[in-house]
């Protein structure tokens, strides 16, 4: 029995050695990691992520109450939806537009593919998780990055109505293409999963065109006016070359500095826009599109007009999905726009107050939609504690909480509609006002004759007594 003992002893000592072993051999795995060059240096980790910008959206952010796609329903950009056998078939669409753009301006293929290859790598970088096929594959990474750069830089230019050397009947590249099949690709630009850096675009548009028509602003802008969710959206100048379409997008929409910034209340919610029209406060459409251009002055809220249309919702995902997964986007405004407008629009009543005070330009052709729209997106909408909405949701709130605001409005909503109701009103303030000055008229002449009564009686006194 004592010999069995000892074994298990035995055993139990072996094994808890092999264990031993093993924890000490991630030990010295940490403790070379830490070793290396760059490890835990803030500034090093800020460069690597700092190279991805397209991202595949994550399960838990894509599964919500309601799903909604990251992805196009018409044409692929770049690689991460190449292969969806659920799209139309458009290599040979992408081809055209390569062969046209090669003939209209006599430069060779391989001049475009020399351009793209001396930054492929940073193009690889730009892709989160991109599969190992793509990286193994340069030679088809770079066809999937010319083709669908001169796609995106033909069907801009003919939006743009410039002469085209197409057949009139082509079924992209023409006015037919430009009512029917563009909407599709500008809504598929925007896509979150179906990105294509904008230094593809320059690449291109250099070795096609030149320098010249490839600068920053010349790229930036000619995208804008492409993908912009606001007509004749402010051209932007500066800042760079944008990562791509979205981006491009989200600078335009955050243009300018936030109107209004104060140090006083800051709240997270604000009442319906039915709740605070009865509490007085008015609405007006800001004077630029701008959602930085949200702000409260003298009892009136005033928001950027937003046109609302079929493909707004997916636009605005994409925009909020680039904030939620970029954290050098630096503003997560878009979030705090759809969070603000879920606060204000609950229903369709809402939606049709602000329809009617030009803030809500509806496409969609019924208000209960429109809040719908919003409702969906604010549930992944949550308001960052730094936004400056924060300070117009407390500027309300504290004007919404003075009682005097409140009547007037009530005053104004009950009776200022009817004419009646106004003479009644009048009428029965004059008699009020005569009633007032009956009743002071009536009691003056008694206190200017009690004095003199007093002053009389004491007299009276005095003089008896001497």
């Amino acid at each position: 029995m004592g010999s069995v003992l000892h074994e298990r002893k035995k055993l139990g000592r072996s094994f808890h050695m092999e264990v031993s072993r093993k924890e000490r051999s991630w030990v010295v795995d940490v403790e070379n990691l830490l070793n290396e060059e760059g490890a835990a240096d803030p500034a090093a980790e800020a460069a690597m992520w700092r190279k991805h910008f397209i991202y595949r959206v994550p399960a838990h952010v894509r599964n919500g109450k309601h799903a909604c796609p990251y992805g196009p329903q018409l044409v692929s950009l770049g690689p991460f939806h190449r292969d969806n056998p659920d799209l139309p078939p458009m290599d040979e669409p992408k081809q055209r537009a390569l062969l046209h753009l090669l003939r209209r301006t006599g430069r060779p293929v391989r001049d475009l593919v020399a351009a793209l290859e001396e930054v492929a790598e940073r193009l690889e970088d730009a892709y989160m998780d991109l599969e190992d096929g793509w990286l193994r594959d340069r030679d088809g990474f770079l066809r999937v990055m010319v083709m669908d750069g001169c796609f995106l830089l033909e069907v801009m230019r003919t939006a743009d109505g410039a002469a085209g050397d197409y057949a009139p009947n082509d079924p992209i590249f023409s006015r037919h293409g430009d009512l029917y099949m563009f909407p599709y690709v500008r809504r598929d630009m925007l896509m979150i999963e179906n990105q294509l850096p904008l230094l593809v675009l320059q690449r291109l548009a250099a070795a096609l065109h030149g320098p010249d028509a490839a600068t920053d602003d010349a790229i930036n802008n000619m995208v804008l006016r492409f993908v912009s969710l606001t007509p004749d959206p402010p051209e932007l100048h500066g800042g760079g070359l944008g990562l791509h379409p979205i981006d491009v997008c989200h600078r335009s929409l955050l243009h300018g500095a936030p109107s209004q910034v104060c140090k006083g209340r800051r709240d997270e919610f604000v009442p319906s826009a039915t709740e605070l029209d009865q509490a007085g406060i008015q609405f007006a459409r800001s004077a630029t599109r701008s959602l930085h251009d949200i702000h409260f002055l003298r009892g009136v809220l005033h928001i950027p007009e937003l046109a609302v249309d079929k493909d707004t919702e997916h636009k605005l995902l994409s925009l909020m999905a680039f904030e939620r997964l970029h954290p050098d986007v630096g503003a997560n405004e878009v979030t705090a726009y759809v969070f603000f407008m879920d606060n204000v629009i609950k229903s369709a009543a809402d939606a049709k107050l602000l329809s009617s005070r030009g803030v809500i330009w509806n496409g969609l052709g019924s208000d209960k939609e429109v809040a719908k729209m919003f409702n969906r997106l604010g549930n992944r909408a949550v308001l960052d504690k730094g936004s400056h909405l924060r300070a117009v949701h407390g500027e309300v709130n504290a004007y919404r909480a003075t009682r005097w605001n409140e009547w007037r409005a009530s005053l104004i909503q009950n009776h200022a509609g009817n004419p009646w109701a106004i003479i009644s009103l009048a009428a029965a303030v004059f008699l009020l006002v005569l009633t007032v000055v009956q009743t002071v008229y009536t009691v003056l002449p008694y206190y200017d004759e009690k004095p003199q009564t007093g002053w009389s009686a004491s007299a009276g006194l005095l003089h008896d007594e001497l």
